[in-house]
């Protein structure tokens, strides 16, 4: 999950997911990847909570190496904005931007966009949000949700097995005994490993 800094993903992890991670209403409050694991039906995946990015990421601003770095190792990038924010469109090009300086191979990964904090303004604005944002990026589809209120979590967590699961048909690996010995594993740590968050399609 990217975004600029005090957008929710932490919220947005901290809901689909068994991550803690520290929430609060002022600028840079995640400091380092916050990791969370998702069950969605049968599939399960980890969801990175990437520190916010700021322009000049690339650059090594705000120690945006460190962090864009960890985007390397994520095959599926959430992008997400804050409805609220007057330029977000400027500040969806900015991150973008930041990604393409730093890497060209990050400006060719997979993103879903999302607006969050929906449940702050009316369906309307919504709607206009949406449309001003496609006056610049027409092939965009846009996923609205409110992390704090679970409006619209449970179908993006559904976009996201699915999204997930085409992902890992066409990106498999194939380790060997020997490189296993060798492999380096990250684990997230959780307070409770066991626990997910998991949701199923009504009928």
């Amino acid at each position: 999950i990217i975004a600029l800094p005090s957008v929710g993903k932490s919220t947005l992890i901290s809901v689909i997911s068994n991550a803690k991670p520290k929430i609060a209403d002022y600028p840079f409050t995640t400091l380092s990847p916050n990791l969370g694991v998702v069950k969605v039906e049968d599939t399960d995946f980890v969801v990175a909570d990437i520190p916010g990015l700021i322009e000049g990421a690339s650059a090594g601003k705000g120690l945006g190496h460190d962090f864009l770095k960890h985007i390397e190792r994520c095959g599926i990038i959430l992008h997400m904005m804050d409805i609220n924010d007057s330029n977000f469109v400027k500040s969806y090009k900015i991150i973008n931007e930041e990604l393409k300086k730093y890497s060209s191979k990050l400006s060719e990964k997979e993103q879903i966009v999302v607006f969050n904090k929906i449940d702050s303004v009316d369906d309307e604005y919504v709607k206009l949000a949406e449309k001003e944002f496609k006056k610049s990026y027409p092939d965009i589809e846009i996923h609205a949700i409110s992390a704090a209120s679970h409006k619209g979590v449970k179908e993006l967590l559904y976009l996201l097995k699915d999204r997930i699961i085409s992902w890992r048909n066409t990106h498999e690996t194939h380790v060997t005994i020997e490189d296993s010995d060798k492999r380096i594993v990250f684990r997230p740590h959780l307070e409770n490993e066991e626990m997910y968050w998991s949701c199923h399609k009504e009928k």
